[in-house]
């Protein structure tokens, strides 16, 4: 005990504190002055705990003191039955409590100081679970924590800058490297002039040879201005290519089509497009929104059990029983116009699952279309610049691999579809469709 106290005594006077104990004076002081001392290390720690706790209530400065102790994580000597002796002698100011307190903050100021600065943004604010219901809230809550996770990134990107600069003596080392290499360099400068003095003409070669170094940064310049000419070329002449296989699309399609053959295909595109607006895609969002609905909920209750757990599992058993004992019940009625009306709802399940399935194939083209029409020009791109000369590219070259197979496949595609559509309207329209 004696080498703690010896150890809290030569703290306390060094900085910052400045005290001027001696062994016998700190051990005569009151407990109200312990308590203030303590006070006033915890403050050097946080500042915002320099206060007098004279005009402070008591169960406000223990609170306080309390606080800041569990913050910086300090475990009080002794079992948990000893917490309501701790906080006992921490408000009356005990030295058998106070001591060790002292002893254990002073040994480690510095890294407490960063323990308390750190806390002051990554202690996160309790919300409760109710509250975190309301949308506002709830995007608040999250902004705060991006916000700490961002503080925390960038206290470590600053901590690694802190830790990886140079010392002082090795930036000293280096200026004076530095200062030798230039001394050096000064007497080789001074000898390279006194060797051309001696030289006739020295001033128009010195003249040639700084001639030579501007026209050589020029050709440097030129050169960069060349290349970026260059990029700015080929991004042009590609831009030229895609505007070109585009009017000759567009040439192709006004051409090889009758109106007749025009209006066939757009009415295909129209009822293409208003299955996939009016019912493929408001099921997907439909079907996301329950997804995200549902995961909202799973993440808004609190954390389950086993005890929930099992609840749950005999809350499942007991519907299945129920599904399963309604299902023999319908077996045993055995309606035969149920049974008609189960084969007309199958077969419109399965021609609606049909008609989903030839939209996503049609889609499928689509894309792959695209991405080889891409690819195409991409091929032709590199022909052309790997040995100069003009090749089959855009609707030359599909004609000759089979631009018509092509288009008929796509063609049977898109026929299928609006077959399928049809028959599905047929079936939406007709009394036993609504079944």
């Amino acid at each position: 005990m004696s080498e703690q106290i010896k150890f809290i005594v030569e703290q306390l006077n060094k900085e910052p504190f400045k005290k001027t104990f001696n062994l016998i004076t700190f051990d005569s002081l009151e407990p109200l002055q312990l308590l203030q001392l303590l006070n006033e290390v915890l403050a050097e720690i946080d500042p915002k705990h320099n206060i007098d706790i004279r005009e402070e209530a008591p169960d406000q400065t223990a609170k306080r003191m309390f606080s800041l102790l569990g913050i910086l994580k300090y475990k009080p000597p002794g079992n948990a039955s000893d917490m309501s002796t701790f906080r006992q002698g921490l408000v009356t100011g005990s030295k058998p409590i106070i001591h060790p307190i002292l002893h254990w903050l002073l040994q480690r100021t510095n890294e407490l100081k960063k323990r308390a600065y750190l806390a002051r943004f990554l202690v996160k604010v309790e919300i409760p679970a109710d509250f975190l219901q309301d949308d506002v809230v709830a995007d608040t809550y999250h902004q705060y924590e991006e916000l700490v996770e961002g503080f925390k990134t960038l206290h470590k990107e600053c901590e690694q800058l802190k830790n990886c600069g140079f010392s002082t003596a090795e930036i000293r080392r280096d200026i004076n490297a530095m200062e030798e290499e230039k001394d050096q360099l000064i007497k080789r400068v001074e000898r390279l002039k006194k060797r051309v003095d001696t030289v006739s003409n020295h001033q128009r070669m010195l003249e040639m040879a700084r001639q030579l170094r501007v026209e050589k940064e020029r050709e440097e310049s030129l050169m960069q201005q060349k290349q970026e000419q260059k990029n700015q070329l080929f991004h042009a002449e590609q831009r030229l290519q895609r505007a070109q296989q585009q009017l000759k699309d567009l040439r192709q399609a006004s051409a090889d089509a009758k109106p007749e053959s025009l209006m066939k295909r757009l009415d295909e595109e129209i009822k293409f497009n208003t299955y996939m607006v009016s019912d493929k895609l408001p099921k997907e969002l439909d079907s996301k929104k329950k997804t995200i609905h549902y995961l909202q909920k799973v993440v808004a209750e609190p954390a389950m059990g086993h005890s929930d757990l099992s609840e749950l599992e005999a809350k499942i058993q007991e519907i299945n029983t129920q599904i399963n004992q309604l299902i023999e019940k319908r077996m045993m009625r055995n309606d035969p116009m149920d049974d008609k009306l189960f084969l007309f709802r199958q077969q419109a399940s399965i021609i609606s699952r049909k008609k989903e399935a030839k939209a996503e194939e049609l889609q499928e083209g689509r894309e792959e279309l695209s991405n080889l029409e891409k690819e195409l020009a991409q091929k032709t791109n590199q022909a052309r610049d790997f040995d100069g000369t003009e090749v089959l590219k855009g609707d030359e070259l599909l004609s000759s691999l089979g631009q018509d197979r092509k288009n008929h496949k796509f063609a049977k595609i898109t026929s299928k579809l609006a077959n399928v559509g049809e028959a599905y309207v047929f079936r939406r329209s007709s009394p036993l469709g609504h079944c």
